[in-house]
């Protein structure tokens, strides 16, 4: 029997295209977030930022929501403004940061006003400086400084669109397919990742001419195509609200009065500890692994009248990844197991051609591309089975395992393999699809973890405090692997002859507290009888 059609909620293709527009949004602020990561060595030669540099401009993105405490805004600002506002303001803001980044690291900023202003000022920031916290220091690049600035509001965009599009999925599938939805809008915003790494490099060196600004302007054209889906999500959303005649849904805002019930919870600490320790150790690995990759593989560039040195090679990878991504991806849904395992098949073998191509390619950025592609395959199969089977503990502790297996991996053993040109890429690839899956298993297990170790009446405030806990790693480590880098590496100025061991080791130890974090609640839930073990869904 067909649904019964009363409002666009209740149209299957009006729900997924609303989801779209909100995925499609998420992806592109995903593309730009990591849009310098592949050119770490072109930022180092053509615009002279050091590690330092470098990692101190990538960890400015969440300095204004860690420091001005733009996160708990952000979340008053959609409390009291509601979804569609909220969303459009979101897209707005990141865009004004995307533009501003991209004149930091265009021509036109080398010898104007503007860079000389930025070299003689911000050079010491009261308070901060003496605190160790400033997002500039002295001596940085002009257009690091400028740069960092613009990251800084994309940052504040990018917290409120994630918090956005959340609620915006509850509005639309409630009582549906919802978690269907949020899985494959974190599917779709992953890829982003992977998009962002094969695509970076080929705009930076498109023609032959290296230009960094042409890869920002990417990002730029896509966070416009963002914030025109999110005009036309607006009026859709205003659409659905004149057909139910209901008021917007307003979480509960956060309180001050709710830190000190959040605080004293044992569980609430053990959750947020583990949430920032464990993305700390990947999200800012990400900043700096294709540069890794680089100066821990030999990597000899094709002929450049090859096919694989030319820019259609990138295009025709790209469209393999994708059938990787949404046959994997498919493959969970169907109920047949002849489709099942069809699109199972297909995603395998379209997954060797992808690592083939990129083997062929010598190329580091399209190497960790593939870090995205088994976690869109696995992420719904783990949450089904945390949903009906339960084990989030022993999944949280799985995962940190495998977090510190894969960064030992790549410190200790890739580098052995430097002067093999098949055995260095084998070991990079599995290590980073092992790497992409324990991202999944997390997740998977803690986000639904949640409600079950706090009170229900302080739920919204605590992920609150959980986001801003863990804005405050995704700040600190890419600062500090910069640091690392340089004081490990005095004298190197070649960007693909760094030794990567000493930061590898200190994400590798944030996954050893992790995976003990991990065995404590498992014993605190045994204790308690809180239920992380038990499935979501009662049968």
């Amino acid at each position: 029997m067909s649904e019964k059609i009363l409002t666009l909620r209740d149209s299957a293709a009006m729900r997924w295209t609303a989801l779209l527009l909100l995925a499609l949004a998420m992806f592109c602020s995903y593309i730009f977030m990591d849009i310098l990561s592949p050119i770490k060595d072109l930022m180092q030669e053509t615009r002279g930022w050091d590690s330092t540099a470098f990692g101190t401009m990538q960890g400015s993105e969440v300095f204004l929501n860690v420091f001005v405490f733009f996160l708990i805004f952000a979340g008053i600002i959609l409390d009291k403004m509601g979804v569609r506002f909220t969303a459009l303001l979101s897209a707005a803001v990141m865009l004004v940061g995307a533009v501003i980044k991209w004149y930091a690291v265009s021509d036109a900023f080398i010898g104007s006003d503007l860079e000389t202003w930025f070299n003689e000022h911000l050079n010491y920031i009261p308070l901060f400086d003496e605190l160790g916290v400033s997002p500039f220091y002295e001596g940085m690049p002009a257009s690091a400084k400028l740069a960092a600035s613009g990251f800084m509001v994309f940052g504040c965009g990018v917290e409120m669109a994630g918090i956005t599009v959340s609620r915006g999925i509850v509005k639309w599938f409630k009582g549906r397919e919802m978690a269907l939805a949020m899985g494959s809008e974190m599917a779709l915003a992953r890829l982003g990742v992977a998009t962002c790494m094969i695509f970076s490099p080929f705009f930076a060196k498109l023609g032959g001419q290296v230009d960094v600004s042409r890869s920002v302007a990417f990002g730029v054209v896509l966070l416009c195509i963002a914030l025109m889906m999110t005009i036309v999500y607006f009026f859709m959303d205003k659409k659905l609200d004149s057909q139910t005649g209901e008021a917007e849904e307003k979480d509960d805002p956060f309180k001050v009065s709710d830190l000190g019930k959040i605080l004293t919870d044992s569980g609430f600490w053990l959750v947020a500890l583990l949430c920032v320790l464990y993305y700390s150790a990947i999200f800012p690995f990400q900043k700096y692994a294709v540069n890794m990759l680089q100066c821990n593989l030999t990597l000899v560039e094709p002929s450049p009248d090859s096919f694989w040195a030319s820019s259609s090679v990138t295009i025709v990878q790209y469209v393999i990844m994708l059938i990787v991504a949404a046959a994997g991806f498919a493959s969970n849904f169907q109920k047949k197991p002849t489709n099942k395992y069809g699109l199972l098949t297909l995603s395998i073998l379209s997954l060797v051609a992808y690592c083939y191509m990129g083997y062929m390619r010598q190329s580091a950025e399209s190497i960790f591309a593939v870090f995205p592609l088994l976690a869109v395959l696995i992420t719904p199969i783990l949450g089904s089975y945390v949903d009906h089977k339960g084990k989030a503990a022993s999944m949280l502790v799985l995962g940190s395992l495998l977090l510190i297996g894969c960064h030992l991996t790549f410190a200790f053993i890739l580098p052995l393999f430097k002067g093999s040109a098949v055995g260095g890429i084998v070991i990079a690839y599995v290590t980073i699809l092992v790497l992409g899956s324990s991202f999944s298993l997390v997740p998977a297990s803690l986000w639904p973890s949640v409600p079950k170790l706090v009170d229900a009446k302080v739920i919204g405030s605590a992920y609150a405090l959980i986001f801003w806990i863990q804005n405050i790693g995704l700040w600190l480590f890419p600062l500090l692997i910069g640091k690392v880098l340089d004081k490990t590496n005095p004298g190197v100025t070649d960007p693909t002859q760094f030794n990567y061991t000493a930061p590898l080791v200190m994400l590798a130890s944030l996954g050893v507290a992790a995976l003990l974090l991990g065995l404590l609640l498992k014993v605190v839930d045994k204790r308690k009888g809180i239920g992380l073990e038990e499935p979501n869904i009662k049968e």
